[in-house]
């Protein structure tokens, strides 16, 4: 019987074995380099490349294909300079094609080398890093692993350039802080309590809008808490914009300072609310240790309550029993015992009462201003105490939520204007008959 010859089957594999071009040989020999080191690493690689081959596209679109004569041409290569771009928390050298017109008489911008050449990622990322509690002098080894070759080419991770951009990036903190214009806000509470830095107070200042949403609204520094420092600090708000017919409640630590500079800026009518918090803080660190939670306890009860006229008879009361023995308690606890009533006289009560009755929504965002400051061992001037707060404060805006009862904050402006118009002067000619503030 003949044979029949079997056709010699040409599988996937060998059909695929024909050579690759140099080029791509050797670009793919450098990208398993770098697989080697990390996925991280590759992408870095290929990320480059792409970069690269974005720049020379740029080119060949303004001055035509590369080798190809047009006498049309309106620009014309003019070789390759060293630049670099912002890739993971660094300066990474490449290699930047430039162009010039036709007539050789200016240099034109290469729009792609411009857009990853922008310093701002860097500069953002050392802010953060540094407020994260990273050192200048560990910067470089907190950065993501971008393979050895990048590594070694890459610039700007030295402690003093890591310095210069983390000073240069708070100042602009501090200004984007101090010039924000506030015509347009339409605030329900303002918040004002002192931070201690280095034997210098800073008073902040923490707006709520009738919306809920909290806003870091400045900060002004000062020996102490005194009024000098917080008139200025008011007056600052309302040449930004603030307007200070506004309906806005104060509440404040209970500083005298702060109690007469809100009267100067805003008016004698301006509505107080002293915090719960410190006075019992107040009250209490003037007991002994066994007396503090009963005390404690009888002074959250009577603020419980609904009625004022209760509250300050249940005060009252209390005041009068620590006079026998601890005078100094009770008279702490009357001084500006009737601005602690303020939100009960509104007829503001539930969840926003609890929220607004201490000062707890602007220590939340010290408490993050002191976090960040954690590891500053000397400060130097005014400047970098003030440029510090500010990147704080603005690092507590970004994790800011709307506050706990803020669907009742209309009911708290509506509350503010009709004593607004209750307290102000009549005229001899005109009675006003007031209307019962009920919330």
């Amino acid at each position: 019987m003949k044979k029949v010859p079997v056709p010699k089957v040409v599988t996937t594999l060998e059909a695929t074995e024909s050579p690759l071009p140099p080029q791509v040989q050797e670009a793919l020999g450098e990208l398993v380099g770098a697989a080697r080191e990390g996925l991280l690493a590759l992408s870095v690689g290929v990320g480059l490349g792409v970069v690269h081959e974005l720049m020379a596209l740029e080119v060949d679109e303004v001055v035509g294909p590369k080798g190809k004569w047009n006498p049309d041409r309106s620009a014309k290569r003019h070789g390759h300079e060293h630049g670099s771009m912002t890739l993971g928390g660094r300066r990474v050298q490449v290699s930047r094609p430039r162009m010039r017109t036709a007539d050789d008489e200016s240099e034109l911008p290469l729009a792609t080398y411009e857009y990853f050449a922008d310093r701002d990622p860097l500069t953002r990322a050392v802010m953060d890093r540094m407020l994260a509690g990273v050192s200048t002098r560990k910067f470089a080894g907190v950065g993501e692993p971008v393979g050895t070759d990048v590594e070694q080419a890459s610039a700007s991770t030295a402690k003093t350039a890591v310095s210069d951009m983390f000073i240069e990036r708070t100042r602009t903190a501090l200004s984007d802080l101090m010039s924000r214009r506030l015509e347009d806000v339409r605030l329900a509470v303002m918040m004002l309590d002192g931070i201690e830095i280095a034997d210098r107070t800073h008073v902040v200042a923490l707006g709520i809008t009738t919306e809920g949403v909290k806003i870091p609204l400045g900060l002004w520094e000062g020996s102490t808490e005194n009024a000098t420092l917080a008139r200025v600090l008011l007056a600052d708000l309302v040449d930004r914009g603030l307007d200070p017919e506004q309906a806005i409640l104060f509440v404040i630590d209970g500083g005298k300072a702060l109690r007469r500079a809100i009267r100067d800026v805003f008016g004698e009518h301006a509505l107080v609310h002293r915090c719960h918090r410190h006075k019992e803080r107040n009250v209490t660190d003037l007991l002994p240790e066994r007396d503090r939670p009963v005390i404690r306890a009888r002074m959250r009860a009577a603020w419980a309550l609904s009625d004022p006229e209760l509250a300050r008879q249940r005060l009252q009361l209390l005041a009068s029993e620590l006079k026998r023995s601890w005078p100094d308690a009770a008279a702490s606890l009357r001084e500006g015992m009737e601005d602690t009533l303020t939100l009960m006289r509104l007829g503001i009560g539930g969840q926003l009462a609890k929220t607004l009755c201490s000062t707890n929504p602007c220590e939340s965002m010290i408490e993050i201003v002191r976090y960040t400051q954690r590891n500053v061992k000397r400060w130097h001037d005014g400047d970098m105490r003030k440029r510090w707060t500010a990147a704080g404060m603005l690092v507590a805006e970004q994790q800011f939520r709307r506050i706990i009862g803020y669907r009742h904050l209309a009911k708290l402006v509506i509350a503010i204007e009709r004593h607004t118009v209750h307290a102000a002067p009549k005229s001899p000619d005109r009675q006003e008959i007031a209307e019962p503030v009920t919330v």
